[in-house]
């Protein structure tokens, strides 16, 4: 009998600084209340860089446009046997829809500080969400097209 075929999840996330701030929601999970960078599931006819998109206006309302490839990131959860691999990139904000409801379960858009960030009681969605921060703050960046779609 063969083992059952392994399918990481591909999510993609957006990290948007702004003064200092970063561009965070606070979103309702099985796991409680959470922070995490805007993020989801790259969808079936999307390019990377489409999901980044589309997943940062549903979850804050905040067009954004991406200006860099931050990193490709894996992380795995045993309690549910899921990994998931994270493309994050480098957004500029370009624009915001103030009255656009925000996806279901986002609670709320909210810029933070790293510091603020790091210290706050509610708990990050995962070990990534901070490792971004520090790898956007050190400069890391690679160029968009570090990624093709045939």
């Amino acid at each position: 009998m063969s083992e059952p075929r392994w399918l990481p999840h591909v999510v993609v996330a957006a990290i948007v600084e702004r003064d200092g701030r970063y561009l965070l929601v606070e979103e309702h999970t099985p796991e409680g209340l959470r922070l995490n960078q805007p993020a989801g599931h790259w969808e079936r006819g999307e390019t990377l860089i489409d999901a980044v998109r589309r997943e940062a206006l549903e979850e804050t309302a905040h067009r954004v446009e991406p200006r860099a490839l931050l990193g490709c990131y894996s992380t795995y959860y045993p309690g549910k046997d899921i990994t998931y691999l994270r493309f994050a990139y480098v957004c500029e904000v370009t624009g915001h829809d103030v009255g656009r409801a925000l996806d279901d379960g986002i609670v709320r858009a909210v810029w933070l500080t790293p510091a603020e960030l790091a210290a706050s009681a509610v708990p990050h969605r995962s070990p990534l969400v901070m490792r971004c921060v520090d790898d956007h703050r050190a400069g890391r960046r690679f160029p968009l097209d570090f990624v093709r779609h045939a």
